[in-house]
This record gives C-alpha cells, structure tokens and sequence, in this order.
C-alpha cells in the first residue's frame, strides 16, 4: 500500500520552495527586534542569517535553527534524509558543529499511512547519525499537509562564525554543489520521473564543505535553499553592501536532464551552501 503512495501529490509547493518570499517575509517580522535575555546575541535577525548564535563564552558560540518542508519526493525515506541534512546545513552554514537536534513532524495521520511516517522520521535519524548529532525526540501535529524537518542546535567558535554580512570585495564566490534540484524535483512531481543524482546530491551533508571553509578562513556565506542562487546572493551583498557579479557560464549545474527542464536560467537550488 504505501509503496503507491506520492508524498509530493500532498504538497502544495516544493520543499524550500514553500517559504514565504523574503520581501513579504521582512515585511511580517519588521519591528519585531530578539527577545532580550542574559546570553550575549552574536547573529540575530538583522540580516536573515541561516541561524542565531549566542556566545556563551569566549570560545563557543550557541547555534539555534530550525527548518521543515514538504515533500520534495515520494520516496518517504528519502524525503527524510533530504530534510534533515537541509536542517543540519543551517547550522554548517554558519561554521558551526550540530549537537543535538528535534523532530518536527505534520503529518495528515486519517490520510497517509503512518509506517510512511515512520520512515520519514528512519531517514532524518539515519543523516542525524551521519552527522555525529543526537536526535532526541521532538514534535508532531495532525495536520492537512505532510511536513517534516529538524530544530537544530549546534556549536561554533564565535572567531569562525560564517555570516551574510562578512563579505568582502574581490573575493571569489564558491558552490560546493551544483544547483538545478529544484527543477529535477519539479519534475518529479509533475511526471513521477526518478533522479537518483539529485536525491544523492540534497541528502549529503556540508559539512566537509562548512570544515574547509572554516580552515580556509572563510567567514562570509549562506545556504542556497528555496530562495534560488540569486535570491540568496541578493541577501549576502545586501548585508555585506557589495555588489555581486555572477557569469552563468561558470555556475555548476546539473548538466542534460536539468537543463532539459529549465526554463532560461531560473533553476532554483536546495542544500547548496556558497561562500565567498
């Protein structure tokens, strides 16, 4: 039975694609500066980072975050591996080390099977154990739609933290993985059509890439997730009051397939995280 099941015909949107666009989104949290509390406030909302980060000492850093979408394929398993390392990403996107991490699950529990559920909480515990994170419980709702991703908390020298708003002219941007996942999973959705590299692709985890930045002295970067590659580059020189100059020829996209299913050079990206 729940092999027949396509979690994606449940969605109404995909994945990271569901957020609410960042100008109606500045517009709802406008005036609604950090509760204050006795923790010194390292990176807050000013600019929209992956994550907050409070310093508790001089050495550590806190690193908070959360992050939860729907299907962006019908493999359950699959879906939850995809969800959990776009969570964890925040926290690699700001430098940081991931700890310890929440279920957050909506499910539609008279519709859709629960051992499709349990599956998707198998494959979030299975990247979480990658990850060398707990995965410790967390939180489900009945809901219409299936929903699932991670509450996050993580550690990070405040002297490594990777920010928006760090930039600095003249140097190089890098992705450390191609985009056109999006479109692949548009397809998907549309005609069921499988693709194993892009599965492959949104459930590994950065955090090669988060340790060689970092080594690197990298301190300026971001998740490129459902706001697309230019979307997040708009953010990233907006907070560093630069300018971004990007030659498409240069952008590493899937190649054949992706291409096939784009229009112009609007593919949108998940689970790539960019430094510069």
């Amino acid at each position: 039975m729940t092999d027949a099941v396509r979690l994606t015909k449940y969605a109404r949107g995909g994945g990271c694609a569901c957020k609410i666009p960042p100008g109606e989104l500045e517009i709802m949290v406008a005036g609604l500066g950090p509760a204050t509390g006795t923790a010194e406030l390292l990176v807050g909302l000013d600019h929209g980072d992956d994550a907050a980060v409070v310093r508790l000492d001089e050495r550590t850093g806190v690193v908070s975050t959360a992050d939860f979408f729907t299907p962006v394929v019908d493999d359950a398993y699959d879906w939850g591996r995809i969800a959990a390392a776009n969570a964890l990403s925040d926290v690699y996107a700001m430098g940081g080390t991931p700890l310890v991490a929440l279920n957050l699950l909506c499910w539609p529990r008279d519709v859709l099977p629960l051992e499709l559920a349990r599956e998707v909480l198998r494959g979030g515990q299975d990247v979480a154990r990658q990850a060398g994170c707990h995965l410790a419980g967390g939180h489900s709702v009945d809901d219409d739609g299936p929903k699932y991703g991670l509450a996050v908390t993580g550690t990070v020298r405040p002297e490594e933290l990777i920010t928006l708003d760090a930039g600095r002219a003249g140097v190089p941007l890098s992705l450390t993985k191609p985009l056109g996942v999006g479109v692949l999973n548009t397809r998907h959705k549309a005609t069921g059509e499988s693709f194993p590299e892009a599965v492959a692709t949104m459930s590994a985890l950065n955090r090669d890439a988060a340790r060689a930045a970092v080594a690197a002295g990298i301190r300026c970067g971001t998740d490129v997730t459902g706001f697309g590659l230019l979307g997040h580059a708009s953010k990233l020189a907006r907070a560093s009051q630069l300018t971004v100059a990007i030659d498409i020829a240069r952008v590493p996209c899937w190649p054949a397939r992706a291409r096939r299913c784009a229009t112009g050079s609007s593919a949108a990206a998940a689970g790539a995280t960019w430094t510069g």
